[in-house]
C-alpha cells in the first residue's frame, strides 16, 4: 500500500465509534525504517485549510486494523 491509498482513508476509534479524521503524514524510525506512528488530522483530506482541530498522533501499536476503506486504532 502506498501512502497515496493510505491518506484517503477514514481513521476510527474502536473503543467509542468516533471518526478522528484521514491521515495526513507518517513517522519513521530512522534506523530500521518502520512507521513509529501516523499523524491525522480532522481536516478534510483534499482541503487541509479547513482544519478543525490540532493533529492527533496515534503510535503504530495502536492500529489494530487496516481495511480497504477504514484504519481501526484504539485509543483512550
Amino acid at each position: 500500500m502506498n501512502y497515496s491509498e493510505l491518506r484517503r482513508k477514514e481513521v476510527v476509534n474502536m473503543r467509542n465509534c468516533k471518526k478522528l479524521g484521514h491521515v495526513t503524514d507518517l513517522e519513521f524510525d530512522q534506523c530500521t525504517g518502520c512507521i513509529c506512528s501516523i499523524k491525522v488530522s480532522h481536516c478534510f483530506p483534499f482541503f487541509p485549510f479547513f482544519q478543525l482541530e490540532e493533529d492527533l498522533v496515534i503510535p503504530f501499536p495502536k492500529i489494530r486494523q487496516i481495511g480497504p476503506d477504514i484504519i481501526i486504532v484504539e485509543t483512550c
